[in-house]
């Protein structure tokens, strides 16, 4: 996942935002460090670098660090070879350490996702869902899913561990310091230690779980409001109930935040749409680098803007929304008709917004990619006024949803806003 995303849409610090040597500022300082690891990659960091980018004092960044890796967050990477003196011991961050969840409450589907500390996908499970069934009922297969997912997660460690015949091979490199004699036994410790016998980190508990579903919704209060084709959802308190089920953290948001959200940690931090068609039809803003919800998390409700007066009545209640004109082409097998619809939104979007980029995604988008993108592109470059507006798939996993609503909970851990975001 790439850097250029500030606060609006990690949760809080820019990459390039110095540190500040504050007891106070403990955890922000933490968080800076755990970014510049996450960033880094294998091929990690060394604590200058980190002391450099940061602005933080060597001396902090040696407690923070040793700190990280006392908490198992963080590991030695090697040394790389320094331009003077001798060479610096690199780290980097151990993805293992920490896992999120995210779960994607699509009007017909639940999907599941267990990611590590990069985001990488551990575990993913897809279940038919019925969104209008009750909450108690959606809540009970969420809860479900996320035992599920986490399971499945131990049950691929347990097998990678045999694959690897690690106890093998670790029992067998302390019985060769053994043979060796006293001078060995001295070492054994030391063996240990690099091998990582003892307690691995492991899949434990999760550190929340976050949740995207269909809008309109309050994201601060967690409580959906009249989600399109499902007006009993409103004023649900579906967060604190899910939390209370799960006793986990859970943050709640719309669907097509969540995926923006995913993305733009992985790209550049600049301006773009994600329009996301399926069971039906959104998009999240990204300005600036900074996820758009708006004030009461209404941006992005993409699908019901009125371009046909008076034409077929959406679920929503109005006639002439984007969605219901879209859905329905898509529905008679007219997909360019539903391409020019889209493009004709995405278009709306770049004119008022001034926006980079035209992302697309969603069941219907992954169907028929190469249609839908040729179709959207055209209409946009054709209205956009010869501002050269790209509009592509989105790229990333299988799961965009679902991984980007686990972001929802690990992106704040690296920029030091998780207790906002969570609460």
């Amino acid at each position: 996942m790439g850097g250029g995303v500030n606060g609006g849409v990690g949760g809080g610090v820019n990459r390039g935002s110095a540190g500040a040597n504050l007891p106070v500022l403990r955890g922000h300082n933490a968080a800076l460090v755990l970014d510049l690891l996450r960033t880094a990659g294998e091929g990690g960091i060394s604590r200058l670098e980190l002391a450099e980018r940061t602005g933080l004092t060597p001396q902090a960044v040696s407690k923070i660090t040793a700190r990280l890796r006392t908490e198992g967050m963080a590991a030695e990477a090697g040394r790389r070879a320094s331009t003077g003196g001798k060479p610096r011991t690199v780290l980097r961050l151990v993805p293992s350490a920490a896992h999120a969840v995210g779960l994607h409450l699509d009007r017909d589907e639940l999907t599941a996702v267990l990611v590590d500390l990069a985001g990488t996908p551990v575990a993913v499970r897809r279940v038919p869902l019925d969104l209008g069934a009750g909450a108690e009922q959606v809540i009970e297969a969420a809860a479900v899913q996320v035992d599920a997912v986490r399971a499945e997660a131990v049950r691929g460690e347990a097998v990678r561990e045999e694959r690897a015949g690690g106890e093998t091979r670790r029992n067998e490199a302390v019985r060769n310091e053994l043979a060796r004699g006293e001078a060995g036994r001295t070492r054994v410790d030391s063996v240990q230690a690099g091998l990582g016998i003892g307690e691995p980190p492991g899949v434990g508990e999760p550190l929340g779980v976050g949740v995207a579903m269909p809008g309109p919704l309050d994201h601060v209060t967690g409580v959906p409001r009249r989600v399109t084709g499902f007006p009993q959802w409103d004023g649900f308190p579906l967060r604190e109930a899910l939390a209370a089920r799960l006793q986990l953290p859970v943050v709640l948001d719309k669907d097509t935040n969540a995926a923006a959200l995913g993305l733009a940690l992985r790209g550049p931090g600049d301006s773009f749409v994600y329009l996301h068609l399926g069971t039906g039809l959104g998009a999240g803003l990204v300005l600036g680098g900074t996820l758009h919800r708006g004030a009461r998390t209404g941006a992005g409700e993409f699908g019901h803007q009125v371009i046909q007066l008076d034409g077929p009545l959406c679920e929503c209640g109005n006639r002439g929304c984007i969605e219901a004109l879209c859905l329905a082409a898509v529905a008679r097998g007219d997909l360019a008709e539903a391409a020019r619809v889209l493009g004709a939104g995405a278009a709306n979007l770049v004119g008022l917004l001034d926006i980079d980029r035209v992302l697309l995604g969603g069941r219907t988008i992954a169907a028929h990619e190469e249609r839908f993108v040729r179709g959207v592109a055209a209409v946009v470059a054709e209205r956009a006024r010869g501002a050269g507006i790209p509009v592509a798939a989105a790229e990333g996993g299988a799961d965009p949803v679902a991984e980007g609503a686990a972001q929802l909970v690990l992106a704040p851990v690296f920029r030091h806003r998780r207790g906002a975001e969570l609460g």
